[in-house]
């Protein structure tokens, strides 16, 4: 799939190299434009739409994930690139896609283009259709603890499970459960029952999934209606799940 990018860094000659880098190793990637601070940036996204951004963390007055916030209905993915490796974590909050080091490694650029053009494809494919997942959710219960014991759910009338700290909400088809377990917890108890992880504080059981949306950087609508945003890096797995 071809694919369109810009590139944003302060220094001139790592935005040459990692041009070049693209221009001869990625030659579905067509580079709309180049940036070298914030202000730069949000200019060129204001008459562009690209699929992917490359993305410097440092830069003059304000950073990556400045640029970022300032960007919150984006669709575009991004493709984080830095000398820094402590910014991991942070570009995963940040909803990153890939995460390059400096110096950039050739096959880890060709590696992060590739997957971006899977999760394009995939999400323009499954956009605002009726999805089917490959997999039936296998029927089953589980159970969750109380004050007087315990209570048991069937795992099919799970729609979904948010995070709230060391607790989790149960989404049912009718009502919900607050349960002094963390959302790991029951990423771990379901994961062979058809429920992913779409969002560090979601859990979604994908046979309620009836729709995927690349706006807003791509949601899924539950048969209840819920609208949930998907992590960029979240998405692969998700996607995966749908023919």
């Amino acid at each position: 799939m071809n694919l369109t990018a810009i590139i944003v860094d302060d220094e001139a000659n790592s935005r040459a190299i990692l041009r070049n880098y693209v221009t001869k190793y990625c030659p579905s990637v067509e580079i709309l434009g180049e940036a070298a601070s914030v202000q730069d940036t949000l200019i060129l996204l204001e008459s562009n739409e690209p699929d992917l951004l490359f993305l410097d963390v440092e830069m003059p007055y304000g950073n990556a994930f400045d640029l970022l916030e300032q960007v919150p209905d984006r669709t575009f993915e991004t493709v984080f690139v830095t000398a820094y490796n402590h910014y991991a974590v942070d570009a995963l909050n940040a909803q990153a896609t890939y995460y390059l080091l400096k110096p950039i490694a050739i096959d880890d650029l060709i590696k992060a283009v590739n997957h971006v053009s899977y999760i394009k494809e995939r999400e323009t494919e499954l956009q605002d259709q009726v999805l089917t997942p490959k997999v039936n959710t296998a029927k089953g219960k589980i159970t969750i603890p109380k004050q007087d014991g315990f209570e048991v759910l069937e795992i099919p009338k799970i729609l979904y499970c948010q995070a709230d700290d060391n607790y989790t909400h149960i989404y049912l088809e009718q009502g919900q459960k607050l349960v002094s377990k963390t959302l790991k917890y029951f990423e771990d108890s379901l994961s062979d029952y058809g429920f992913v992880r779409i969002h560090k504080s979601y859990l979604v059981n994908v046979d309620r999934v009836i729709r995927y949306k690349k706006g807003k950087g791509g949601s899924v609508v539950l048969s209840s209606g819920k609208e949930i945003m998907v992590s960029s890096s979240k998405k692969k797995v998700l996607l995966d799940y749908f023919k």
